[in-house]
């Protein structure tokens, strides 16, 4: 793959050149990872800085890039989705973008990453059961017509790594 098809936001334009952070920026950051939803007031406290300066930084961080989104962590399991699997593909050269857009589409695809190595494309796809996962690989993925070959990895036991509280 071509870097250029790689280094791309998801409406296709190029994003602009990071800002680099300082160390305010990174404590932020950190925070925020922790507790999503920590108050402009206690994001300003925790880093000794006013809330109107806490606020301008988050906004910047948001209009940057560099924060995505606000979420709620979910346990698979616990959500009726007890079956995760890392899967595979190759794919065909230049495919990416094309294959991109259907992976996006599938039930349950948690993560994509186009990886340099002995394939293309490493899906990590949680699903209710072991039958949803046989369907999702042998007719979803598999009828993708870019999509060359795949290769299931069950997940056993699972953890996010989350910054400490």
């Amino acid at each position: 793959m071509a870097p250029e098809q790689m280094a791309e936001s998801p409406d296709g334009a190029a994003p602009p050149p990071p800002r680099p952070l300082d160390s305010v920026d990174q404590d932020i950051l950190q925070m925020l990872q922790s507790d999503g939803r920590a108050s402009i007031r206690s994001v300003a406290e925790r880093v000794h800085v006013s809330r109107a300066n806490a606020y301008a930084r988050i906004n910047r961080l948001i209009e940057d890039g560099v924060i995505r989104g606000f979420g709620a962590r979910v346990d698979h399991e616990r959500a009726g989705h007890g079956t995760s699997a890392y899967i595979t593909l190759k794919i065909v050269q230049n495919s990416w973008r094309t294959v991109r857009e259907q992976l996006r589409r599938l039930p349950g695809a948690s993560h994509i990453a186009l990886v340099g190595g002995d394939f293309d494309v490493l899906l990590l796809v949680h699903t209710p059961d072991n039958r949803a996962l046989r369907e999702l690989v042998l007719t979803r993925l598999q009828a993708i017509p870019e999509v060359l070959s795949t290769r299931t990895l069950l997940v056993f036991e699972e953890e996010d790594l989350e910054p400490e509280r």
